[in-house]
């Protein structure tokens, strides 16, 4: 866990597991509780932590291309789509970030 915290590419895997993290919880967990059981109560909670991380992850891969030295159109876009698709970010982990 520590090796993550020491480098921005390390922060950035870090932030791309918690992101992927709370969207499939919000999508599997929290969003069947407020349709089936009519509980909003996840979704109210958990939403705007799942926003404020993937702000985080889009911020920190600019952050993280700008100061790699990373070409836009060969790395760092995959990176931001990544993000944007469910199971996106542990993909882009496994095939990109794990590899720089």
């Amino acid at each position: 866990m520590r090796k993550y915290l020491t480098t921005p590419l390390g922060r950035l895997r870090l932030l791309g597991y918690l992101e992927g993290v709370s969207l499939l919880v919000l999508v599997f967990v929290a969003v069947p509780m407020k349709y089936v059981w009519r509980d909003p109560t996840l979704v109210k909670t958990l939403g705007p932590i799942h926003g404020m991380l993937f702000l985080l992850f889009v911020l920190g891969a600019l952050r993280v291309g700008v100061e790699q030295g990373w070409k836009f159109r060969t790395t760092t876009w995959k990176v931001l789509v990544a993000c944007m698709i469910p199971f996106g970010t542990f993909y882009i982990d496994r095939a990109v970030l794990r590899i720089l």
